[in-house]
């Protein structure tokens, strides 16, 4: 999977991101830190990548329509700590994330809500 950090994310979770076989990346690497949410959000559909963000800026599910996008896991955690964060991802991504492609994941503590693209019409 390729996987995009934003920048409220903690930076060494790209390291072990990539060491589970996934193309990760952080908006820090990329000189993105600061850039308005716009910016990265047009980096991360042009490189086709799954965002993991805290930013509730791109909690708007009607913005984020789910198949719209490869897929964005907003963490709703009660502590920011760089150490929650961390753990919470490492939790969460001994789960089928392969499945999340194309969703908006929503996680907090304890809960995963999985929006996913809408099934096509059959005829």
């Amino acid at each position: 999977m390729k996987i995009k950090l934003d920048e409220n994310m903690p930076f060494r979770l790209t390291s072990w991101l990539c060491s589970l076989g996934h193309e990760a990346d952080s908006v820090q690497q990329e000189g993105l830190a600061r850039a308005s949410d716009e910016v990265v959000w047009q980096r991360v559909q042009a490189e086709g990548r799954f965002l993991i963000t805290m930013d509730l800026d791109f909690s708007d599910t009607r913005r984020f329509q789910p198949g719209q996008h490869a897929g964005i896991l907003l963490l709703r955690l009660s502590s920011s700590s760089r150490l929650t964060m961390h753990e919470r991802v490492r939790h969460l991504f001994e789960l089928d994330v392969e499945s999340w492609h194309g969703c908006f994941v929503i996680a907090t503590e304890t809960r995963i809500r999985v929006l996913t693209p809408p099934r096509p019409n059959k005829l």
